[in-house]
């Protein structure tokens, strides 16, 4: 299967030791909890924290519901830390997290995905990782929920992170440390004739300010020639001399922290794919976005450690063209999904045009898509996308039907 390669920067994965797990760690992991609560089908409802099936009588049919131990069923366990457990496959890796913060709304549904002209016998389901909630965080929360987690035990004050104009990870993760009465300094990469100037509110600008992240700008020539780790560290040094304790998270949260996010999504997906409507599906390949490389180095982890051993596929990140913005469209048209232009949507777009290259390589598999989020990118896509969007009309009301004031009221 061609694995399409990507112009993300390289990320260290998690080092695994071959030594066996220490006798403390493999008795945690065997404690069988579960960590995130299930997506079941529409005869399963989880109702509490025990392990306690019960049937339940309806006017056709019983059903069942399913009791997991996961502290996410009830909503006052949002937003809180907790004690890591990890899946009994992974607690050999280093480094193991010690906590956990619960921001967001999980497990996000898995369904098909109505894509028009698949090749023959393949089957598409979408994992709605837009879905975390968060203010449309995406696949950043996952990451969030580990490094934010260390941030705070650290006894950090504020958060600094580095990104593009329109980072998604920077707009998340001045969403999270809000959420946590932490204040967010974001250093964010702009063209050298747009540095001096107002930023403007498109996008994920809007929502940046709306949270009072501070910003500091830095021309695209600039960050090419120091580097996001120099530029980081010069202003977290800056914060220290002002008194205060920052907590510095990477370009898009990926590092062998953050990749736990999605070592902790592979969980998820074994537990949904196990309780599908549809028997237990069996995905051959997992497709998604390639970036900052945090997201797919702890799918290809999970995926490889677990029992999916899917392959995993990344798909380049860039600047959206307009074909693919296009192809965002039309997507958009025929299954109501809506795919952000940088990731998901480039991603979408180059599986179905290898699908159609190659149709006989995808033939009879079972592919699961992980949509990343990223929406409001599509808010600084405007004037791109306007000309293909352009169905409206005034409506034709004809003169004989009858007129008269104050008969539509409107509220």
């Amino acid at each position: 299967m061609l694995t399409v390669g990507s112009s993300c920067s390289s990320l260290r994965l998690l080092q695994s030791h071959r030594e066996a797990c220490p006798r403390a760690n493999v008795a945690l992991c065997r404690r069988l909890h579960c960590t995130s609560w299930l997506t079941y089908p529409a005869r399963y409802r989880v109702v509490s924290s025990s392990a306690r099936i019960s049937k339940m009588d309806s006017d056709n049919s019983s059903s069942v519901s399913i009791d997991t131990t996961d502290q996410r069923v009830g909503s006052f366990g949002f937003l809180t830390k907790k004690v890591y457990v990890p899946p009994p496959w992974a607690c050999h890796l280093r480094p193991l997290p010690s906590h956990v913060f619960s921001l967001g709304h999980l497990p996000t549904p898995i369904h098909r995905w109505n894509l028009p002209n698949l090749p023959n016998g393949t089957d598409v389901w979408l994992k709605r990782d837009d879905l975390t909630g968060m203010q449309l965080s995406g696949n950043k929360v996952r990451k969030l929920e580990f490094l934010l987690a260390d941030a705070v035990t650290e006894g950090a004050d504020c958060i600094i992170t580095i990104g593009g104009i329109q980072s998604n990870h920077c707009r998340a993760t001045a969403v999270a440390a809000k959420y946590l009465n932490l204040d967010c300094y974001l250093i964010l990469r702009t063209s050298k004739v747009l540095v001096d100037k107002d930023p403007g509110l498109t996008g994920n600008l809007l929502v940046e300010r709306l949270v009072g992240a501070h910003m500091d700008l830095i021309s695209k020539e600039e960050y090419a020639k120091i580097g996001s780790v120099t530029l980081t560290e010069i202003l977290k040094e800056k914060l220290i001399n002002e008194g205060r304790k920052p907590y510095v998270i990477p370009v898009g949260g990926s590092n062998s922290l953050g990749t736990w996010g999605y070592i902790e999504a592979i969980r998820e997906i074994e537990q949904q794919q196990q309780h599908c409507g549809d028997g237990n599906v069996k995905f051959d390949d997992i497709i998604v976005a390639c970036g900052s490389g945090g997201t797919i180095a702890g799918l290809s982890l999970g995926s490889r450690l677990s029992s999916m051993k899917a392959k995993a596929k990344g798909l380049g990140y860039a600047i959206s063209t307009a074909e693919e913005l296009k192809f965002v469209k039309e997507v958009a048209t025929a299954t109501g999904v809506i795919l952000d232009p940088v990731y998901s949507g480039k991603a979408a777009y180059g599986m179905m045009k290898d699908m159609a290259e190659n149709p006989k390589n995808w033939e009879g598999r079972k592919v699961l898509f992980v949509h990343t989020g990223g929406l409001l990118g599509l808010f600084d896509k405007v004037d791109q996308m306007a000309s293909s969007v352009a169905n409206w009309r005034r409506m034709d009301v004809h003169e004989s039907v009858p007129r008269k004031d104050g008969s539509g009221k409107m509220f």
